[in-house]
Parts: structure tokens; C-alpha cells; sequence
């Protein structure tokens, strides 16, 4: 703060508002983390507020509602997703690296406050006009992936499939990440994501003798059956 005569005690203008971005932030936060541990509808503002060590009036400085509360968490946990599926399909290599590189992202944002909230929670309790401005993000998302494995089936990359599909899928089997992960269970986030990412694209099958093996015990079980 400058010194002198004519120094004021006040902050600056972008000082405030810097502040008031990182407390906004915190109170999202600790609501999407709250709406994970116990539901949308079984959280209060009261919770939210004790958590943070104040009021519940204070919180309307920085929210409107729970309603608003809830489409900033979700709309924060699409936009990093959408962020990095964009990343990952804007950089160089072949398209089934891109597909990697979005698909490991996804895993691991899925475990984070805001990512797990929009999976454990979403857009479903919020009103009709809400739930439409996010689902236009979760198509931008879909086109992303959509986008990805139709390269990679042109150059090749990526065995020949339908691309909505297999968006579909790959974007379910991710979502449920969030659903079960916990942060004691043992596993980081990326290694989380780095094994989901190794089974879905490479299966459970084994391969070669070994495979050869596993099919001849199989048919050894059905002739004595």
C-alpha cells in the first residue's frame, strides 16, 4: 500500500475485485464439494455458509441461491472438460494420441470438487433454461470427442466404428469415475485415469499365446460340462 499523505486505506478497485473472484470461488467450492458428499436437495446454505467460518447472509454477496450455486459448479466442471478436449484436439500428432490426451483429462477432472459434481449431481434439479445453456456444453464436448475419432478412422488411428457411439461410451465410462472415486482409495487421480484410459482403449482381452491359452481352458470347461 503506498505510504504518505495521501495513501488510502482503501484497496483498489482491481484489488477488491480479485478478492471477491477468489472468495466467490471459494464458496462454489465448498458447495460442489458439500453436494458430492451429501446431495443437492439434502445441502442448505447453512451448511455452506458454516463451513466457511460465516454467515449465511454473506453468501449473497457472491450468489444469488443454491440454484446459481449449482449451474456455476456444473458449468465450471463442463468448461474444464471442454477445455481440454479442444486442447487435445488442437495438438500435433496422430488423432488416437488427441483421443488419449482428452480421455486422461477427463478422468482426472472427473475427481476433482467441480468435475465430480457435475456427475454426481449435474444439471437435472435446476430449471429448464439452466439445464439448456449446460447441456449445449456437454454437445460442445461430444463434438469434440465426435470430431477426434473421425480423424482418427480417416487417417487410420482408430479402427472404423460409429463415432457418436463410441463418443457415448467413452464419455459414460469416464463420467463413472466420478461417481465411485474417493480420495482415500488408494489410487491418485492420474493413475486413476492413466488405467481406465489403458482398458478402454486396449480391453481386458489378453493377447497372443497367453490368449491361445485362456480359449483352450475355456473349451476344456464346455467339453466336460
Amino acid at each position: 500500500m503506498p505510504s504518505g499523505k495521501n495513501a488510502s486505506p482503501w484497496k483498489k478497485i482491481q484489488d477488491r475485485d480479485a478478492e471477491r473472484e477468489v472468495k466467490r470461488e471459494a464458496v462454489l467450492r465448498t458447495a460442489a464439494q458439500l453436494f458430492n458428499e451429501k446431495g443437492f436437495h439434502a445441502t442448505s446454505l447453512d451448511e455452506v455458509a458454516e463451513r466457511l467460518n460465516v454467515s449465511k447472509p454473506t453468501l449473497y454477496y457472491y450468489v444469488k441461491n443454491k440454484d446459481e450455486i449449482l449451474f456455476e459448479c456444473v458449468r465450471i466442471g463442463l468448461e474444464k472438460v471442454q477445455r481440454s478436449a479442444s486442447e487435445a484436439g488442437a495438438s500435433n500428432g496422430a488423432a488416437i494420441d488427441k483421443l488419449i490426451a482428452a480421455m486422461r483429462a477427463y478422468a482426472e477432472i472427473v475427481t476433482m470438487d467441480f468435475g465430480m459434481c457435475l456427475i454426481r449431481v449435474g444439471e437435472d434439479p435446476l430449471p429448464a433454461e439452466s439445464r439448456k445453456k449446460l447441456r449445449a456444453l456437454k454437445a460442445k464436448i461430444d463434438n469434440e470427442f465426435r470430431s477426434m475419432i473421425k480423424q482418427g478412422i480417416a487417417e487410420g488411428s482408430i479402427v472404423k466404428c460409429d463415432p457418436k457411439v463410441t463418443a457415448f461410451l467413452l464419455a459414460g465410462a469416464l463420467s463413472w469415475i466420478g461417481r465411485w472415486y474417493q480420495e482415500e482409495g488408494g489410487l491418485t487421480p492420474i493413475e486413476i485415469a492413466d488405467q481406465a484410459v489403458s482398458l478402454i482403449l486396449d480391453g481386458l482381452r489378453e493377447r497372443g499365446s497367453s490368449a491361445r491359452r485362456v480359449r483352450e481352458r475355456a473349451s476344456a470347461v464346455r467339453t466336460a460340462a
